[in-house]
């Protein structure tokens, strides 16, 4: 029994074991890793995607997402969802571009399109803790609703035709880096180190871990997820303003399938769909990840129809991975 117990001692000493514990405990190492896999064999398989247009092209592109993926990832920290994010996008998109069009100042256009993704987050909240609606039932109504209310708006056409002054966030360049792609960075770091360091963000782990033990140690649970579900709301309001200043036009269609983008993302970051685990910056690699694998399929000459399959893979795999590491740790 004595020699057992010595050999597994000697096992969980040897360094390479302790560097596949940390590669598999660290979900952030273990993308880092993946992502320089991935940007090592696609230079080598074409010899464009190191080129600065590409991986400005792929920043942009994916800056919406990320911006989403800080909610996503508090609310799953929280031990809830969001399907109505993509919905949300496009009507805040909608939205912004009518108010202006309408005559409306840039400013009042965005504020009033943050505050309807608000509101949109707020029912979310208030049908989940007030109603004891599950989160996919809820969010899954929401999302039709919202997605409807865009494109009965709208008639399903995209508006063009906006003010010129509102694509400057969306277009212009600071010291060559995007705008959008600093501004979403930005957002990244002051919510990466929130959840890190602030009271709240403890909260909402607490609550995702166990939530009876969070009611017994005094938190409001129900006031913690509703306002974690309404700031997910105005982060997906801002990437649907954000999107539309970059293409200079409201979208009703716009973020169609971008929720389960954000779910995939999230939770091969790091995101548990139990609650109590991730953070912002694990979520945020996810992005980047799956951003990869589309922007390397599409190089390739992959059919859009395959990337819906790979992704869709990506996710159940992530998940059951989830499942699996966090069973061995039961």
């Amino acid at each position: 029994m004595s020699m057992a117990i010595d050999s597994d001692k000697a096992v969980s000493k040897n360094p390479m074991q302790r560097i596949l514990k940390a590669f598999i405990d660290i979900r952030e190492l273990t993308l880092l890793f993946m992502i320089a896999v991935i940007i090592i064999v696609m230079a080598n398989l074409n010899p464009y995607f190191l080129s600065v247009s590409n991986f400005r092209a792929l920043s942009v592109g994916m800056a919406p997402t990320a911006i989403i993926v800080i909610g996503m990832a508090i609310l799953l920290a929280s031990g809830g969802f969001d399907l109505s994010v993509g919905s949300v996008m496009a009507l805040s998109s909608t939205v912004v571009a009518m108010m202006m069009l309408a005559g409306y100042s840039i400013p009042v256009s965005v504020a009033c399109s943050l505050v309807l993704g608000a509101a949109v987050g707020f029912s979310n909240g208030m049908l989940i803790t007030g109603l004891g609606i599950n989160p996919l039932i809820a969010t899954l109504g929401t999302m039709s609703i919202a997605r409807g209310i865009a494109l009965v708006l709208t008639e399903g056409f995209s508006l063009s035709s906006l003010p010129k002054e509102f694509g400057w966030i969306g277009k212009a360049s600071l010291g060559g880096f995007p705008v959008l792609v600093l501004l979403t960075l930005s957002l990244i770091l002051i919510f990466d180190l929130a959840v890190r360091h602030t009271r709240f963000f403890r909260q909402v782990y607490f609550i995702g871990a166990n939530e009876k033990a969070a009611m017994l140690s005094g938190i409001h649970v129900g006031r913690v997820r509703i306002i974690a579900y309404v700031l997910t709301g105005v982060l997906a309001a801002l990437a649907g303003v954000l999107l539309a200043s970059r293409l200079m036009s409201g979208t009703p269609t716009a973020g169609n399938g971008i929720e389960l983008q954000v779910l995939a993302a999230a939770v091969i970051g790091g995101a548990s769909l139990r609650g109590g685990e991730g953070t912002i910056f694990g979520a945020f690699l996810g992005v980047v990840f799956v951003a990869l694998i589309n922007n390397s399929m599409t190089m390739l000459a992959v059919s859009i129809y395959w990337q819906m399959i790979v992704i869709g893979a990506v996710l159940v795999s992530a998940v059951a991975l989830d499942m699996l590491i966090r069973g061995r740790r039961g």
